[in-house]
């Protein structure tokens, strides 16, 4: 039992006794106090060089489809999180110190810089709830009190979405001198005759194209709220939304494609084969218009379309109208793209060959073998990632001249290394494979350093390709070829939201809600950038 839970005595003498052992233990909590902020300090210090390692680490890695080092940068992360844990935990422990130690050689440890606490969101709801006191004075048992302030303190909750029911109600009224009936018109729904609002067929599509949440799982969420709504209602919702949205998608496929710089990429989309009960293999197609990174005040914008293949007509579908720079992987159906159309003619597009592709193979390797040459392949293509991050937003004119100084050489160093070790290793190693895919590319590889207009990696499209690639891990696949046309569609508005900064929910709720009754002729007045203003 402490002391401070003893009975107080009435000798004076047994007092200052007393007294005196509690100074005592207050002395020994003092000093525990003080060695736990002292190893409290110091995992802290731990902590900070180990993220100061780890933004290092991530400085060299370079992109979405950078592997080098993924495995470090993982670790560390996990480590990092495991300290901070531990630190939360020592100073919660040193708030409350157990049984004394006996510590006679107390540490005096570094005050620890507290961290500034972010406020939350100004936007926010709030909500104040007061906590009053007793009526009753504790010390004189007073029941008259004066205020002289409050402490405050805001703490972050989470409401449950919830449903509500919308009663329309239309007065009818009757003039009096002629009996004229008037009544205001119906707002608008997206579904003519049916029950749902814009804001609930809005989170409909965010939930499934936005945070992968396939329908049937919706479904049940919605039953544990007391709203049944099937599967099969939900799904009848998402064709009717994205019917109203579709000339909103090929809005933006124009604008997309009316750019003269593009990033595109596919990838494959399991979709449901009628009468055979099995799935075959269709494909999902993103272009991406980006100016971002020189600087441009041009909207970016991504634009999805869907193929029940791969042949090389769908390239031309897709892109067949389009003039300028292509970023792209090496697929072979682009390659007529790049040809001229009449003899003597310039080619509709010019490849511009990925870097993030093209190091791929060489990770693998030296994942796989531990391989040196790989290795240093992949030091050598971080190094002119790390130019590519000093100059990106800044003007084309500025990139060009940074890329021509310090670039164009380390490209030259890097091809004659490739030409030097492919001599080196066995010609039907992987290793000689990844080092002939970049040599094979290299003018496409290279040409980004005399256009500030075009990047290193193809990245824009393949960060476009994240959603429908979480998604196919949860829908599994499409039932029909008109189903990933309907996803292709909707993709195409949230992932260009996403792009422009703007939250897929509000404008779909807002847009769902009049676009009916927009005219035709005006439908880029809707579009998300114009919609954000």
């Amino acid at each position: 039992m402490s002391l401070a839970d003893c009975p107080l005595p009435t000798d004076p003498e047994a007092l200052r006794s007393l007294a005196a052992d509690l100074q005592a233990e207050l002395a020994r909590k003092e000093r525990e106090i003080a060695a736990n902020a002292a190893e409290i300090y110091a995992k802290t210090l731990h902590i900070e060089k180990l993220k100061m390692q780890l933004a290092a680490l991530r400085r060299a890695r370079f992109g979405r489809s950078s592997e080098k080092l993924d495995h470090d940068i993982e670790q560390l992360e996990l480590l990092i999180g495991e300290l901070e844990e531990n630190v939360a935990a020592d100073e919660a422990r040193a708030k409350t110190p157990g049984p004394a130690t006996g510590n006679a050689n107390p540490v005096q440890p570094r005050p620890r810089r507290q961290p500034v606490r972010t406020p939350l969101p100004p936007h926010l709801p709030r909500q104040t709830v007061v906590h009053e006191p007793a009526c009753t004075c504790p010390g004189c048992g007073g029941t008259t009190f004066s205020r002289i302030g409050d402490d405050e303190r805001e703490v972050l909750e989470y409401v449950p979405a919830s449903f509500k029911v919308i009663k329309h109600v239309r007065p009818k009224l009757s003039c009096r001198a002629c009996e004229t009936v008037m009544q205001a018109p119906m707002p608008t729904l997206p579904i003519e005759r049916g029950r749902p609002g814009p804001g609930l067929i809005a989170h409909v599509l965010v939930s499934k194209f936005c945070d992968h949440v396939p329908l049937h799982r919706q479904s049940v969420i919605y039953a544990r709220e007391g709203v049944e709504l099937g599967r099969t209602t939900l799904a009848d919702w998402v064709g009717q939304a994205e019917f109203l949205l579709s000339p909103l998608a090929e809005a933006i496929g124009c604008h997309v494609r009316a750019g003269s710089v593009l990033h595109a990429d596919d990838t494959t989309v399991p979709v449901l084969a009628p009468g055979r009960g099995k799935t075959k293999t269709g494909r999902l197609w993103t272009v991406v218009r980006d100016e971002r990174p020189w600087g441009s005040d041009m909207p970016p914008a991504a634009f999805y379309l869907y193929s029940p293949d791969r042949k090389g007509i769908r390239a031309e579908e897709l892109l067949g109208n389009c003039s300028g720079f292509l970023h792209a992987d090496g697929y072979t159906g682009f390659d007529r793209l790049y040809r001229p159309t009449t003899p003597g003619g310039d080619a509709p597009l010019i490849e511009v060959a990925c870097w993030s592709h093209a190091r791929r193979g060489f990770y693998e390797v030296h994942h796989a073998t531990a391989s040196p040459i790989a290795l240093e392949a992949l030091e050598r293509i971080a190094a002119l990632f790390a130019i590519e991050s000093a100059i990106r937003g800044q003007p084309p004119e500025r990139r060009v001249a940074v890329r021509q100084e310090h670039a164009t050489p380390l490209l030259e160093q890097l091809k004659v290394f490739l030409e030097t070790s492919l001599r080196q290793v066995s010609g039907k190693s992987e290793l000689a494979k990844a080092i002939r895919y970049a040599l094979s590319r290299w003018k496409a590889l290279a040409r980004y350093v005399s256009n500030g207009r075009l990047e290193m990696s193809n990245n824009a499209a393949e960060r476009a390709m994240r959603s429908p690639v979480l998604g196919r891990r949860n829908y599994l696949f499409c039932g029909s070829d008109a189903g990933g046309r309907r996803a292709a569609c909707i993709y195409t508005i949230i992932e260009t939201c996403k792009l422009n900064s703007i939250d897929p929910q509000a404008y779909l709720t807002d847009i769902l809600g009049r676009i009916a009754d927009h005219p035709i002729q005006r439908i880029s007045e809707l579009l998300p950038w114009h919609w954000k203003k």
